[in-house]
């Protein structure tokens, strides 16, 4: 397996799992996941630095882009080369020791005042939520749909957009025909009586749209 770029030069695949520990990014990477976010919840500092690293390390053995969800100093400190931030995370943390570190940034979006003070930090991806209704996180914003997809990729270029949420594979091809470069997905596999092949599934649909 190649070595994949960790840093904001690195490319998102099509297809961007989201998981909510190692232990599922273990099961998931090997099967040829190219991109996968590292979402974790309540841990301490030392448990997610434990995460991330081990995180890491399989997704470099494996080919992988690892993201880090919120935890910056972590992911700083343990060597990653990209993170993922919410509104309210932006808000409290320091971009610029992310970019000084040379980490990757993405940031999530729910309205066009989020897009602008998103753009305003200068990430190196967007993303949009929710396109469609999930079930499995509760949130105050209501399905963006289709046509947001595609006005939020006019609003921002050649800047790579994540679509996020309630994307099934037999909803991903509009998303990406709307505009989205990449669609990022958790419920779809994570409630799936078999995950893995779930997740190979999508693999086989990446592999058609990036050989």
């Amino acid at each position: 397996m190649g070595k994949m770029e960790q840093g904001p030069s690195a490319i998102l695949d099509v297809f961007y799992p989201i998981v909510p520990d190692v232990d599922w990014l273990s099961r998931l990477v090997p099967l040829g996941v190219r991109t996968i976010q590292l979402r974790i919840k309540d841990a301490s500092r030392d448990q997610v630095l434990r995460q991330v690293s081990s995180g890491l390390d399989i997704c470099r053995r494996n080919g992988c882009l690892l993201i880090v969800n919120d935890y910056w100093r972590e992911a700083i400190e343990a060597g990653a080369g990209y993170v993922h931030l919410g509104q309210e995370d932006l808000a409290e943390a320091d971009v610029l020791a992310i970019k000084a570190a040379g980490l990757g940034l993405g940031i999530s979006t729910h309205s066009r005042e989020e897009l602008a003070t998103a753009l305003a930090a200068n990430p190196d991806y967007v993303a949009l939520g929710p396109v469609y209704e999930t079930k499995l996180k509760t949130m105050k914003w209501s399905a963006q749909g289709l046509d947001r997809v595609r006005e939020w990729k006019r609003a921002i270029g050649d800047l790579p957009l994540v679509g996020i949420a309630g994307i099934t594979p037999e909803r991903a091809p509009g998303v990406i025909d709307a505009g989205a470069d990449s669609v990022a997905v958790i419920t779809d596999f994570f409630t799936h009586p078999d995950p893995e092949a779930r997740v190979a599934e999508w693999l086989a649909w990446a592999r058609r749209l990036t050989p």
